[in-house]
């Protein structure tokens, strides 16, 4: 049996509340419900397909991830778009990051299947929400101030089973 799997950066749970708050906007008055049914996170590996029975081999990648560096903050400031007609994404912008990026290449080391490239964002609105929503919704938020920052001390692995859960986190410590 397959499993969806992939590994991020959680704010602490003050800022995922914050973010449901724009979430919950979207769900209401752009039918964006399904941005609902994730927590607030910077994707450092997309979700990838995996055998259930291949998961101690994803376990035994993620955990040779060398997170030898200092926990370091991430600035979030205001809102960005992938204005995608097929697929309209409305996200909160975090400021460039060298941390971040050196932290994704660490990650890229031991996953290196598929080709994406970073683009750190952390989604507020997506899936079902269509063109002409987006368009409506950009509008308001192109110039909404959002600014917070959060430190990143972990990495998480996490496991699709009807919702996203994390099945092992790594630390960064020097």
């Amino acid at each position: 049996m397959k499993k969806m799997y992939f590994i991020a950066v959680y704010p602490p749970q003050e800022i995922i509340e914050e973010v449901k708050n724009f979430k919950r906007d979207l769900a209401i008055h752009y039918d964006n419900s399904k941005a609902l049914q994730n927590e607030a996170h910077i994707t450092l590996l997309p979700p990838f397909p995996r055998e259930l029975e291949l998961e101690g081999d994803i376990h035994t990648a993620f955990q040779k991830i060398s997170t030898e560096m200092d926990p370091f903050e991430i600035e979030l400031d205001g809102f960005g778009s992938f204005p995608n007609p097929k697929n309209p994404v409305l996200y909160i912008h975090p400021k460039e990051n060298v941390h971040l990026a050196k932290l994704y290449h660490k990650v890229k080391e031991h996953f290196n299947f598929g080709h994406y490239s970073f683009n750190p964002h952390m989604t507020v609105g997506y899936r079902n929400l269509t063109w002409e929503n987006y368009l409506k919704a950009w509008e308001k938020y192109k110039t909404k101030e959002y600014k917070t920052k959060f430190l990143v001390d972990k990495i998480l692995l996490l496991r699709h089973d009807g919702r996203w859960i994390p099945i092992a986190e790594k630390k960064l410590k020097k």
